[in-house]
């Protein structure tokens, strides 16, 4: 192991390391229940705001630009607590989920299970019920 990887590794030195696209992945969890909300991406800037504010702050890659978790739809996350892996590619973090988290207006992203069928997979919902109506709230 080198000493960079050591330090990476075992150090307490946060030092994310951003991918070529200047992004770290994050997971959002509900800090009561634990389940998953959802899978987003960080630029330096939104993890420099979550950790400055204790709000999540996220860049969509969609959009190419950066954004508070519920500045449109009032569904904020209050982070609780962050923590990062062992190479410090990916953050997760522990949330009290206002509402929804989902912009499906689901309380999380992961609504649905994958079944094996016939060799192949298929999808069936789980967990799905709307907390609001995305088109009421984004007004599509």
């Amino acid at each position: 192991m080198s000493a960079h990887s050591h330090e990476i590794e075992e150090g307490l030195s946060f030092q994310p390391r951003f991918d070529a696209s200047g992004l770290v992945t994050c997971v959002a969890t509900d800090v009561a229940s634990g389940d998953v909300l959802m899978v987003a991406h960080m630029n330096e800037e939104a993890l420099r705001k979550t950790i400055a504010t204790g709000e999540a702050w996220y860049f969509s890659r969609s959009r190419n630009a950066l954004w508070r978790k519920g500045e449109t739809s009032g569904q904020t996350q209050r982070v609780i607590e962050m923590r990062t892996d062992c190479d410090q590619d990916a953050v997760w973090i522990r949330v009290e989920q206002i509402g929804a988290a989902c912009h499906t207006g689901r309380r999380s992203c992961f609504y649905r299970k994958v079944e094996a069928e016939g060799g192949g997979a298929k999808l069936v919902f789980a967990d799905a019920e709307r907390l609001f109506d995305p088109d009421a709230v984004y007004k599509k």
